[in-house]
């Protein structure tokens, strides 16, 4: 069973998305709150497979809440689910950099909600729409606000040159079996490449992946 803690300053939300979660055999909501010091605290508290949270929120928006949470080592096993909207969220790659594992609309489908729940749960990171693709894309242009990219470029010269190949194609949002397929390798082989990359570049989970493979240059905005 999939233990996920909601939390969204919005009630009416956190119930339509509590009765959505709640009708499948496999996710069940273990708590909810509505501010990101709820989200910190009862993360601590209930050790939720997943943190399904909203951005914008009292006392402490979603970001800070995501560094929080993805930056405890006693929490190793959670991931964060940020709930926004595609068009609008312009902070969704700072909460990306804190350590949140993708992100889902709120008006998305219930079969879709449980689908993305699932994948963070099991590792994924929820980045293989083109919709989400796209936002990545268009988010990780610099501005003054956020001049320093996630990671040092520097950082890629320390990957192998099919480490280097592995990432460009996590970064164009390729799932492992995909990988697998394009460089005719096992899926075994493939995971290990990811997770050697993790590693050497000190990425929290593949959504990090994604921004550093377009911050270093391996992958150009919207090839």
């Amino acid at each position: 069973m999939i233990r996920v803690l909601l939390v969204d300053d919005q009630a009416l939300i956190r119930q339509a998305i509590s009765v959505m979660l709640d009708a499948t055999d496999d996710i069940t909501i273990v708590g909810q709150g509505d501010t990101g010091l709820d989200a910190i605290a009862m993360a601590q508290r209930l050790q939720p497979d997943v943190v399904l949270m909203d951005i914008r929120m009292p006392e402490l928006d979603g970001i800070a809440a995501t560094e929080k949470i993805c930056g405890n080592p006693d929490l190793a096993a959670t991931r964060v689910l940020i709930l926004t909207t595609f068009e609008n969220d312009t902070n969704i790659v700072a909460a990306l950099r804190a350590g949140a594992s993708g992100f889902i609309g709120k008006g998305s489908e219930p079969e879709e909600l449980a689908r993305a729940v699932r994948a963070v749960a099991n590792g994924d990171a929820l980045l293989s729409p083109s919709a989400t693709r796209s936002l990545i894309t268009r988010m990780l242009q610099p501005t003054e606000a956020d001049p320093e990219p996630y990671a040092n470029p520097e950082l890629i010269d320390a990957l192998t040159i099919r480490e280097r190949e592995v990432l460009r194609l996590v970064t164009k949002g390729l799932s492992n079996q995909e990988i697998a397929d394009e460089l005719v390798i096992s899926i075994h082989t493939t995971k290990t490449h990811v997770g050697n990359i993790m590693t050497k570049l000190g990425a929290h989970d593949r959504a990090q992946l994604v921004i550093v493979g377009y911050e270093s240059g391996l992958v150009a905005p919207g090839g």
